[in-house]
Order: structure tokens, then C-alpha cells, then sequence
């Protein structure tokens, strides 16, 4: 049958690779979290406040290199702060003699050997390891997405509007750009963007944010809305939901509607951004 085959262009590979990647990218994150998490929990159970001190900087090289070498707080105590600052200063210059301090410090307020301390020195370093892996995996594929996405002819488009980068551009190339879409409300419907009213008999329970939608996509345009809250044109529509009374997060959700309509126009007339007077 093969009046039943269709063509498959250049753009066709690219979008499948991007998607490709762009999942594989997704599961990389889930576990980066997902071990992120668990190094925090070993950490909490064994030195609540060295898990406070070392916590926030896990995305850190120097600290994970830290945790690989000496991770018990046995360990640390041991080591002193003098080659502790001599290790991270490596790798994080300006952050050493700072993190230092507080790791003595904190050691110093508990003296108390905690059960299970020997079997989370054995987990600790492999699980700060994998840290590192799944990061610089993560950077390999960011550098073949970003390569995908320059090639691609609504690159240039795409990146003139605030907020959007190389990641989100991938979600609409992959996520949009396929797709045929009849209007900008068809798109924000698509997202999961454009509110929905409640139904109930003769009852109407007003207007809710949508729980249907592709989730991919309002992630990627909702972090995009965030992100373009120093474009003044942005700021100004979002201050203006605020003081009507709406929540961060429901002003950045009017916020991407509202950029849909946007986005919408440039990838249908392939023109570059331009600032609207208001995003009402």
C-alpha cells in the first residue's frame, strides 16, 4: 500500500531525535533528584546538621568530591578543617574557607556516634559518584540538544522571545511545531493552560487551572513564564495578577496563557518576538 506511506524530511529526523533526547533528558533529571534525595536522607539520618551544611551544595563538584572522600562525619572530624579548605578550594575557591567552618562547626555540636554511621559511609560515596555521572551525562546531552536545536530554521524565532531558552525551544519543536493547531486557544487547551469552568447539573463552579493537557509541555512553557519575569513587558502583566489578587503560581499560569497567543503568531508568520505594548 503505498499510497498510505508519507515522506519524512530533514525536520522529521530532527524532531525525533530531539524527542529522544529531550526524554532520555527527563529520566536523567528524575534521577538526579531521586538520588539527590537519597544522599540528603543518609546524610539527615546520620548528622541532621552536617545534612544542613552540605545539603544545598550537593549540586556542587567540590562537595560531592568531599562526600566521595571522607563521608562520615567520623571522617570529617578526623581530617580537620585545615585539609578540608585545602580540598575545596580545588574546586570551589571562594566557597572553602566558608564550608569549612560550618562543617567544623556543626561536627563539633554533635558528639554523638549515630547507628548506621559505618554502612552510610560505604553508601554515601557511591551515591554522590552516581551524582556526578548522571550530571555529566546530563551535560552530553544538553550539548547534542542544543546542536539539534541551532540547526533547526525556527531556531532563531524561537529564542528571540524572553524566557526561552535552549531546553524550552526543544519542548516546542517537539511538542508544538509538529502539531497543526487552529488558534492560540487550541494551543493553550493543548498545554493544559486555558482555564476550566466546573460543571455540576445547573451549577457553575467558576473557572479552575486545567488538570488535562500535555504536562511535558505546560511544565516547559510555565519554567519558561518564570523565567521571563525580567522582561519588563512580563513583569508587568504578572504584577498586575498579583494585585488583582491571584497566587504566584496561578499569576505565572495567566502568564503563559497569555505567551501562548504569542507563540502562537511567531511560529504561524515565522516572525521574530515582538514586545507587545501589554500582555493583558
Amino acid at each position: 500500500m503505498p499510497h498510505t506511506l508519507r515522506s519524512i524530511d530533514l525536520d522529521d529526523e530532527q524532531t525525533a531525535e530531539l524527542s529522544m533526547l529531550c526524554g532520555f533528558d527527563d529520566d536523567l533529571r528524575s534521577q538526579i533528584t531521586a538520588t539527590s534525595n537519597r544522599l540528603r536522607g543518609l546524610l539527615t539520618q546520620i548528622h541532621p546538621g552536617l545534612e544542613h551544611v552540605l545539603g544545598p551544595h550537593l549540586d556542587h563538584p567540590a562537595v560531592l568530591d568531599l562526600i566521595g572522600i571522607w563521608p562520615t562525619p567520623t571522617d570529617l572530624a578526623a581530617t580537620g578543617t585545615r585539609r578540608i579548605t585545602t580540598r575545596l578550594t580545588k574546586r570551589a575557591p571562594r566557597l572553602a574557607a566558608r564550608l569549612a567552618e560550618q562543617i567544623a562547626q556543626t561536627l563539633s555540636e554533635q558528639t554523638v556516634v549515630v547507628t548506621g554511621t559505618n554502612a552510610a559511609g560505604l553508601v554515601l560515596p557511591k551515591l554522590a559518584a552516581q551524582l556526578v555521572t548522571l550530571r555529566s551525562q546530563r551535560d552530553d546531552v544538553a550539548v547534542k540538544v542544543e546542536e539539534l536545536v541551532r540547526d533547526h530554521p525556527l531556531h532563531m524565532v524561537l529564542m528571540s522571545m524572553p524566557g526561552v531558552g535552549i531546553r524550552t525551544a526543544a519542548r516546542i519543536l517537539t511538542e508544538i511545531v509538529p502539531k497543526d493547531f487552529v488558534s492560540a486557544a487550541h494551543l493553550a487547551s493543548y498545554a493544559g493552560l486555558a482555564p476550566v469552568t466546573r460543571r455540576s447539573g445547573t451549577s457553575i463552579r467558576g473557572e479552575h487551572p486545567s488538570r488535562a493537557g500535555n504536562k511535558v509541555l505546560k511544565r516547559a512553557l510555565f519554567l519558561s513564564a518564570f523565567a521571563a519575569l525580567h522582561d519588563p513587558v512580563s513583569r508587568a502583566s504578572y504584577d498586575r495578577k498579583r494585585r488583582d489578587g491571584k497566587r504566584h503560581n496561578q499569576a505565572l499560569i495567566a502568564l503563559a496563557r497569555r505567551r501562548c497567543d504569542v507563540l502562537f503568531a511567531m511560529l504561524r508568520d515565522g516572525a521574530f518576538y515582538d514586545p507587545p505594548a501589554r500582555l493583558s
